[in-house]
């Protein structure tokens, strides 16, 4: 008898708790029960009232432009919206714009006018008109130059000189989910989970967290026109890495920034936080990468594992040069994750070998059997300018011979 008194207490007060919550703006769920994103706004509004205006019928000719640009960070985006009257065909088409640089790191207040210039469009997954579009821009300062952190531009000069070399990239993004509390998602508040081992590509409410995310993003980037290919649940938990490319030229780098956007965003409707960092939990957890695989016609063909080893022998010689490169703060935040252990290899020193993941540059198993393809630069962090690693390997690999 008294267990059921006890029972029917906790009934009746676990029913003032759900009709005290806000009936409109917010999910009846009793989210301050949980520990996971009780701190987090985003997680608490009602996605459903949002149908209501997804079902209005829109004109197909009145366009949502969402223009996305690297801010004075370099490694983080910013985005706004315009109207446009037509339907764009290239991003030529696209009109220039402009926004306040004092407000990204970018410019002094009193001369603050930096221009957008369009230079990829993709459809846009967040956004209801079937003709929105993401608008992905590089920056120029008032005096015409490119911005600090505009590595598109030297890419692209680079890229003119070798185009008839037919580059490919293909980047592997890791990145981690993280809670309001900074801690990965899903991690006990004050312990850790079990160790590295069972997460890797798993399955299961107890290795994996947050795939709804994952899914959903791989989906808005197929929309979009990104040549998505693949995802993974990574080694610590919380960890996931998706792949995009192998793209010809400026595209991979293009669709990466694209990409990254689209998780930042579809994870802010869930209210979780993506963060890039290399090294985001210190200790025995794996940091994240973004490996790149590179390779040129010549390297595609038969005989072209010779073309690859040339390559490699070239980066072997600019290693402190690459490190540079490779994030975001000139190698300090690679200090952090490349420690030759963990998967990685030693800053200090470069090495290569073949299916070896605790190298600089990796020949994967299958092509040093097919004796062509490419090669892996497992180097670059997780929150790298793509642009900026893609222009330092098309620099040493193709230009610098």
């Amino acid at each position: 008898m008294a267990l059921r008194v006890v029972g029917l207490l906790i009934r009746q007060e676990m029913s003032t708790l759900t009709s005290k919550a806000p009936s409109r703006m917010f999910s009846s769920t009793p989210r301050a029960l949980s520990s996971v994103l009780a701190n987090s706004p985003n997680a608490d509004f009602n996605k459903k009232v949002m149908d209501r205006y997804s079902r209005l019928q829109l004109n197909p000719n009145v366009i949502q432009a969402t223009y996305v640009w690297i801010d004075g960070t370099g490694e983080n985006v910013r985005s706004k919206t315009r109207i446009l009257n037509k339907k764009p065909e290239s991003p030529a088409e696209v009109p220039k714009w402009s926004y306040d640089g004092s407000s990204t790191y970018q410019a002094l207040g009193g001369n603050s006018d930096t221009t957008l210039v369009p230079r990829a469009i993709y459809k846009d997954p967040t956004k209801f008109g079937v003709n929105d579009i993401i608008v992905m821009c590089d920056t120029y300062k008032p005096d015409g130059t490119p911005c600090d952190t505009n590595h598109r531009c030297a890419m692209q000069h680079t890229m003119d000189k070798i185009h008839h070399e037919e580059p490919w990239f293909g980047i592997e993004q890791e990145y981690t989910f993280l809670d309001f509390d900074n801690r990965p998602l899903g991690w006990p508040a004050h312990g850790f989970p079990g160790p590295q081992g069972p997460y890797y590509c798993g399955v299961g409410a107890d290795r994996v967290i947050a795939r709804d995310i994952v899914e959903a993003h791989g989906v808005a980037c197929i929309y979009a026109g990104i040549d998505f290919a693949g995802t993974n649940a990574e080694v610590m938990p919380a960890q996931w890495e998706y792949q995009v490319g192998p793209s010809l030229g400026m595209k991979c780098a293009d669709d990466l920034w694209v990409s990254r956007y689209l998780l930042w965003r579809i994870a802010e409707d869930y209210g979780v936080v993506v963060t890039f960092d290399p090294k985001p939990m210190d200790g025995p957890w794996n940091g994240a990468g973004a490996h790149t695989n590179f390779s040129t016609r010549k390297m595609r063909e038969d005989g072209g594992m010779k073309v690859i080893e040339q390559a490699i022998e070239r980066l072997s010689k600019k290693q402190d040069h690459h490190i540079r490169c490779y994030d975001p703060h000139g190698g300090k935040d690679n200090e952090r994750r490349l420690i030759g252990r963990l998967e990685t290899s030693s800053i200090k020193k470069f090495s290569w070998g073949i299916a070896d993941r605790g190298v600089s540059v990796r020949v994967p198993r299958g092509v040093a059997d097919a004796g062509k393809g490419y090669l892996e630069d497992r180097r670059p962090s997780s929150n790298c300018d793509p642009y900026a690693v893609c222009n330092a390997i098309l620099d040493t690999c193709c230009v610098d011979k």
